[in-house]
């Protein structure tokens, strides 16, 4: 069953590869950067690039590293010279990795079947259609899926974009994640769809 969003949802525009599109985000009012520290992603980028964008960054910014296949001291090392603020791990662990962590987690489910919505359901965490090169490939994960689900601890991403979010924002997600849907092509973003999709997102409430 659909809930009214009462809180405005917080939005995370990913695969950030330069200061530009960083700042466009941040100024149509994004709440957090993402950097992809996964070498095999066309949004790749490398720690000292990823340094540099953060030291441009105003405060209040939450910046987090998405990593796969990386042990917790390898993604906290990364985290911790690159400025990031929490460490999405994008791939199957146990909680002992999550415990192994010095960086704030941000779990990840990738969904195949409705009842993996609810896996580390007592955790903030965001919700992903599976692939199996990781990331949603742009792959939208069914709404239904959710009917019915609190949602109040769930970051929606997969297949998002300025057109569909505000039917997915009746859930009442605690925030989007939102990559491809934004960009004018892989590893750049297009400041108009950043601010539509935002717009969208987040409703009135973000009018300035």
């Amino acid at each position: 069953m659909k809930t009214e969003n009462k809180i405005v949802p917080r939005v995370k525009i990913c695969g950030i590869t330069n200061i530009e599109d960083a700042l466009s985000a941040v100024e149509a009012g994004a709440d957090a950067l993402g950097f992809v520290f996964y070498e095999k992603s066309p949004r790749f980028i490398d720690t000292k690039k990823a340094a540099l964008i953060v030291d441009e960054l105003p405060p209040f910014v939450e910046r987090v590293g998405l990593f796969v296949n990386k042990t917790p001291l390898e993604a906290d090392v990364v985290c911790s010279q690159s400025g990031m603020s929490m460490a999405q791990i994008h791939f199957d662990v146990d909680e002992s990795y999550f415990h192994a962590l010095h960086t704030k987690p941000l779990r990840v489910v990738r969904a195949r079947a409705p009842e993996d919505v609810m896996n580390f359901g007592s955790y903030y965490r965001l919700v992903d259609a599976f692939c199996e090169s990781y990331g949603g490939a742009g792959k939208r994960l069914n709404l239904e899926w959710f009917e019915g689900v609190d949602c109040s601890k769930i970051v929606l991403a997969g297949g998002l974009n300025p057109e569909n979010v505000a039917e997915a924002a009746a859930y009442g997600f605690y925030g989007f994640d939102v990559s491809s849907g934004v960009e004018m092509y892989k590893g750049k973003k297009d400041p108009v769809k950043i601010r539509a999709f935002i717009e969208a997102a987040k409703g009135s409430a973000c009018a300035r």
